[in-house]
This record gives structure tokens, sequence and C-alpha cells, in this order.
């Protein structure tokens, strides 16, 4: 069986994302917003999905894609009998008048590299995901696309006529393509491209140089730092769990999600990996997204919100010929509707740092109290309710020692709260609620097997228990810490060191893939027991199953070494971040300490 990459560029600036195949076609561009409909959209239906490319005149070709260092600048280079020429595809994003310039704007630089290579351009633009074909209108140094909201043009130097008849032609010079929705390019082609890219290059290349990141494995970790930063909808600080939807997390496995929405339950991680880096901006930008969310919360919070903060997602099948023919193709999640109990806790250490990092003022606290009650009330009503679970089982009820953990670590940051603004009634419920909590978390231990389950009752176990570990409610140190983790990898781990989610059935039948985050949170534990060696090697495996430019997906099957699921998947590159960065603490310390 061959192995399967998505062998796709990420490009963005935090307004919109796209996909680049290494034949230079645009597989996935949805604009206004992340969660729009495509404009370009072949991954999903080859006849439906419209196209963006710069295909060389001959069929046999060779081609290598590569990011400009330290950024988020992609090139691909094309050769056939012709010559060869390179294409460099941008997304504007730099600072202007003390804010960022971040268009609805795709860049496309072509230069001719030797020999004389013959291009053909094409730019067919669809809408509703691929239902509405555009009108399209002539200008003199433009074509625009009618049928949207707002006007798609596509300002070029390149001959229209070209383009309009799809004719090859010759590239003797640099030329540019310019896509837009809404404003439009307006000032010089050449000249303000260059501009552009400029300024573009040195904002990612300055953003880079402002992480604060080891030497372990960094070019890894600033792959994987650039892409969950494209993954920020800057307008509201939303952070979506992939950049699309409906890929299969196994072929013909019928488990094709939309992600492009913002998971409660990746808080307290995302914040974790922004705030390893050291970057701040980002980690306020997603607090004002949660403060907006928790305005809105009646009776309780849902898994997952829309980017600016939609609570209703409901999902629909499109007549679409999907990934591969992997149907259904799904837009929205119904897990909107499901009940997960985590999430308050998630909210609870979500909300910590306002009260112990000194980068946040006094003002930006306000309200915080009264969310924070919100969240302990929520955690003391679902104290003896059943839910979903991390893994929103669709048809299963339990008592998750997962979202028991979070009520045991969101009390716990209640409690340190409480403290910094003394206030005892807080610090007493929270105190309460953490003694519940971890009865709850007590019950779930089955000493036969050495290690906690998935649930109360159930002998089954589950990946997200190494969180009881990096959560701090074991002793990392302990006899009990060690032995959960060795029954979990004999559980779940293969012998490439992926890990699985959990091995018993589902609403789906049982896991085929394994799931790259799971694979991270078991080094990370390694890191943590003492294990050093083991976690540095488990790590070095799991960074072999990036694409070739270092792209993670959200599962791989093991056997294979294949992606499979969304991508990129934005979780799945927290989770390199923050176990790069847990071996790198303890690369530092000696081994006394």
């Amino acid at each position: 069986m061959t192995k399967h990459t998505y062998d796709l560029g990420l490009i963005g600036n935090c307004a919109y994302l796209a996909l680049i195949r290494k034949d230079t076609s645009v597989a996935w561009l949805c604009w206004p917003r992340f969660d729009s409909s495509f404009i370009f959209g072949d991954l999903l239906d080859s006849k439906k999905g419209g196209e963006f490319s710069v295909r060389p005149a001959e069929k046999q070709f060779t081609s290598s894609q590569y990011y400009v260092e330290n950024t988020n600048v992609l090139c691909t280079e094309i050769e056939d009998i012709n010559g060869r020429y390179r294409v460099t595809d941008f997304a504007p994003r730099f600072s202007q008048y003390d804010r960022y310039y971040k268009p609805l704007m795709i860049v496309r630089k072509i230069e001719p590299l030797s020999g004389m290579p013959r291009v053909q351009v094409t730019c067919n633009p669809v809408g509703e995901y691929g239902s509405l074909q555009l009108s399209r209108r002539r200008s003199s140094n433009h074509i625009a696309y009618l049928g949207l909201d707002e006007e798609i043009r596509l300002t070029t130097d390149i001959p229209l006529t070209y383009i309009i008849d799809q004719e090859c032609f010759v590239l003797n010079e640099t030329k540019y393509l310019v896509l837009t929705y809404g404003a439009p390019l307006e000032a010089s082609l050449g000249k303000t491209v260059e501009q552009f890219l400029r300024n573009t290059l040195q904002y990612w290349q300055t953003w880079v140089k402002s992480t604060s990141i080891s030497n372990f494995y960094q070019d890894q970790v600033i792959r994987s730092a650039l892409a969950l930063k494209l993954h920020q909808y800057e307008d509201t600080g939303a952070i979506i769990a992939a950049t699309t939807t409906s890929l299969p997390e196994a072929p013909g496995s019928t488990r094709n999600w939309d992600y492009r929405y913002c998971w409660m339950r990746d808080t307290y991680y995302i914040l974790t990996a922004f705030n390893n880096i050291g970057h701040f901006e980002e980690v306020e930008r997603y607090f004002q997204y949660i403060a907006n969310i928790s305005t809105k919360v009646q009776d309780k919070y849902q898994p997952l919100y829309g980017i600016g903060g939609t609570s209703k997602l409901v999902e629909q099948e499109l007549d679409l010929e999907g990934y591969l023919g992997n149907k259904p193709v799904r837009i929205g999640n119904d897990a909107y509707t499901h009940i997960q109990n985590d999430v308050y806790g998630q909210v609870l250490v979500a909300l910590l740092p306002l009260y112990v990092d000194r980068r946040f003022r006094d003002d930006e606290r306000v309200n915080s109290s009264r969310m924070m009650y919100e969240a302990l009330r929520m955690i003391k009503e679902t104290m003896n309710m059943p839910d979903a679970g991390l893994w929103e089982f669709r048809h299963i009820a339990q008592y998750h020692c997962y979202t028991y953990l979070f009520h045991w670590a969101g009390a716990h940051a209640a409690c340190k709260v409480a403290s910094y603004l003394q206030n005892k009634d807080m610090e007493k419920l929270a105190k309460e609620l953490m003694r519940e909590a971890a009865e709850k978390i007590e019950a779930c231990y089955d000493p036969a097997q050495g290690a906690y389950t998935n649930a109360i009752g159930s002998p089954h176990l589950d990946a997200s228990g190494l969180q009881l570990i990096l959560m701090g409610y074991l002793d990392p140190t302990s006899e009990r810490a060690k032995t959960h983790v060795e029954a979990l990898e004999k559980a779940l781990k293969t012998p490439e060191g992926l890990f699985y989610r959990y091995r018993h059935p589902d609403d789906f039948g049982t896991p085929e893939t394994t799931f790259l985050i799971c694979s991270f949170w078991y080094v990370e534990a390694l890191a943590v027991i003492g294990r050093l060696e083991d976690a540095k090697r488990e790590f070095e495996k799991l960074i072999t199953y990036t694409n070739h430019l270092g792209l993670l997906s959200e599962d791989v099957d093991a056997k294979t070494g294949s992606q499979w699921g969304n991508f990129p998947q934005a979780y799945s590159h927290v989770g390199l971040m923050n176990a790069a960065y847990r071996i790198s603490k303890k690369l530092d310390r000696p081994n006394f300490l």
C-alpha cells in the first residue's frame, strides 16, 4: 500500500488560508472567511471546485516546493523540457498605520529561471461550494468575476486573452497575478507586489525572531509555530482546528468532519503553545474571543463555536465528489449540540494567566471573577452528569475521566485566582469541587491494569489519560504515574511509536488511524516522568510524519505512514510545539534537578 501524503503548501495572513499543490494549482481557498464557501476547492471536487493554476505547457514535468526561510511565503518550482520557472505565492501581511494589513488578496509572482518555459494560466473561481458559476467581465488590465456579495478581481500584466482563452505563452520575464475579494488592487502592479513581498517576508522573519525557542529541533518548531499562527482568525481572535473540511480520518471511514471552527477543548493546549514560545499577542487575542463567548453563555458552554462566536453550526452534506471520492462532504458540525463538560475546566485554566501573568493589566480582568464563578457553578451542576467526552461520541454518554480531570484542573486554577483576589467563598467552593472531582477520577482507577480507564466502570484505556500526568494530577515521580504510562503504551502504542486515541468501538466502529496529538502527549509524558531518552527517540519518529514542507495532518496510518484527516491540523502542530518544549526544558537542567 502506497504512502499517502498531502502534497500541499499552506499560505495565509490571519484573514484567510489557502492550500497550493506542487503543480501550482490552488487546491483550497475560502473567502471571505475561514468558514466561508470555497472559491477554489478542487480538493473536494475536481469538476465543481474551480481552478487557479500556472501550469507548464508539457504534461511531463518535475516540481519542488519550499518556504522562504522562516516565513509563510511559498515557492513552487516547475521544470519541463522547455525550461524552469518559479511561482511565489503569498498572502500579504505586514504592519501599516499602527495595524496589520491583511487583505483578502492572493499574490502570485511568476519568474522564468532557465530556458524558455511555456505556461498556461487558468483562473476560474466559483461560489456556494461549486454550485454557483460566476460571470466574467473583462477590462483593460483585469478580469472581474461577478455573482458573489463582492467582486473577485484578477489584476495582471499577462495578456488577458491568454488567460481567457487558456492559451500557453512563453514566460520570458517576471509576471504577476493578484486576485482580490472586495477591495481591488488599484496601485502599480509590479512595484506594489514587490513591496508587498518584501514587507511580508520581513514581517514573518521578524515574528520568528521574536519567538523563544530552544535549539531542540528548532526548524520543526518554527514551522509548526508559523502554521499555528495562520490558524488564528485575527478579526475575532478565534483559532480554528484545521484549514479544511471533510478530509477523511481514514479512507472509506465516513469520519469526514468540518474543522474550520474553534474548539473549547483546545483552549489550554493552544494557549500553552503560544506561551511556550513567548508570543503574547496571539494569547491576548484568543482571550478576547473566549471572553466574548462567555458573555453569551446561558445554560452551558458548547464544545465548539464559529469564528465569530456563532453558536449554531448546523451540519449539512453537500453534493460533491469528496476527497479521493470519500463522502460525505460536510459543512457545519453537529458536535455543537453535544454535552462536553470538560469545557468549564478549560475556561477556568485559560483564565488563570489573567492573574498570574503580569503582562495583563488590571482592567483586562474586569468581569473575569463572574466568569470564574459561572464556570465553577457549571462544574458543580455537571459533576454527576455523563457526557460525550473529549472525543465527542455521538451516541455514547459516560462519566469520563478526562472530564473530571478538567473539573479538577479548573477548580485548582480557581483556587489560585481566589487566593490572588482573597476571595474566601470562591476558594472554599473550588476546593470542594477539587475534592469531588478527585474522587471521580479515582473511581476510574483499575488496579488490575495499573491505570486509569477512560470512564467510571469502563475497562477501556484512552490516550487522554496521559493528561493526568501532564496537568499535574498525578505526581510524575510516583510509581502510579509510571505504571499508568506503561499500561497506555501496551494498549494504545503502535510499533512505530504512534498512539491511537482508543481501541474500543465508537459510533463509527473501531478507529483505523492514530491521532497525532496523542502521540505528542505520549512524548510529553515520557519527558515528565523522567524517560527523557525515550521521549527524544519517540519525538524523532513523529517528525517523520510531516509532508514535504513540515506540515502535519490530524491522523496517521501506522502501517503505511499515510497522512489522513483534516490538514494542516493546528492541534497536531500544538502537540509538536508543546512536546519539544517539555523535552528542551529537561535538557536545559542538570540530571540532579
